[in-house]
């Protein structure tokens, strides 16, 4: 057989490489057992986010003023209710899928305009400077700051805050997908490629791109965190979801005036970012261990 020709053979080896791979990736993640934590914490938020309207018995945005400010363990409302007579699980329960809808969405957005700058300024000499410029320029603001700047243009809403955050993640990522593709386009295979004639465009895509996902795959799980917290925070300085929207940060901020009458107002949304943000980053750290090509499995 010819030489550089695959044949059916080899074509059917790769497969189960990948999947070896992927197998011992999964199984250094779940050696770390904050990780595993994580995960978990993680599992729950997706399905109360997914399965909320069977979850919950009550609405969480009909209010109920004679059961107001009800403490925890009340009959039928075990986690209480708010101000309004509102009940906390209900309003929990869907403020997680909130808080998941706005964290993805908001890191997909960052990672796509983060993949292309950084694709482009890491391949191509000529644009690095250009990009790499405007991505100092988004650095030069704290981020946070440059949230609340572009929500003040834009106007206070979800929809804004989702594209506040992903305006926000686009310089980090830029940064990090740019180290890797200097990295890689240094490699032989790289350069092989570009000896027998290939497109720029495939040689990004099929050769530089997926020797890059490891650490796209770390920032975007730690990302989800940032974008969970500084939902919760637009939202909290009015920013962000609007009464009677059962956003956690919303859910604080409706609080802080019945800490000492009501403290499970504030306490409970706070125990829930504080679990999922923690669950995000722990997970990201035990990925960035797993996905380290130097890391070996314990035997």
């Amino acid at each position: 057989m010819a030489s550089g020709v695959i044949s059916p053979a080899n074509a059917r080896v790769k497969q189960p490489k990948k999947e070896r791979m992927l197998f011992q990736t999964f199984k250094r993640l779940c050696q770390n057992k904050l990780a595993v934590f994580g995960m978990i914490v993680i599992a729950l938020q997706v399905l109360l986010a997914v399965f909320a309207p069977w979850i919950a018995q009550y609405d969480p945005v009909v209010q109920n003023l004679p059961k107001a400010q009800l403490g925890p363990g009340a009959e039928g409302h075990f986690l209480g209710t708010d101000n309004y007579g509102r009940d906390m699980f209900a309003r929990l329960v869907y403020g997680a899928r909130i808080s998941l809808l706005v964290g993805v969405t908001s890191v997909t957005l960052g990672l796509l305009g983060g993949l292309f700058l950084g694709l482009i300024s890491g391949y191509y000499r000529k644009l690095d400077g250009i990009i790499m410029r405007f991505v100092d320029l988004l650095f030069a603001f704290p981020g946070i700051l440059l949230a609340m700047l572009i929500i003040a243009m834009l106007g206070t809403s979800l929809v804004n805050v989702v594209i506040a955050i992903s305006i926000w993640s686009i310089p980090t990522c830029a940064r990090i997908v740019r180290g890797s593709v200097l990295s890689v386009k240094k490699q032989e295979y790289v350069m092989a490629m570009k000896s027998l004639g290939a497109s720029d465009l495939r040689i990004i895509m099929k050769h530089i791109l997926p020797n890059c996902t490891a650490p796209i795959i770390v920032f975007a799980t730690m990302r989800m965190a940032t974008a969970i917290l500084s939902t919760a925070a637009l939202s909290f300085l009015g920013l962000g979801a609007q009464p009677p929207t059962p956003e956690w940060g919303a859910m604080i901020a409706a609080g802080q005036d019945f800490m000492w009458t009501a403290p499970h107002m504030t306490v409970i949304p706070g125990i829930a970012i504080m679990l999922v943000v923690f669950a995000f980053n722990v997970v990201g750290d035990g990925l960035r261990d797993a996905l380290d090509p130097n890391m070996e499995l314990d035997t």
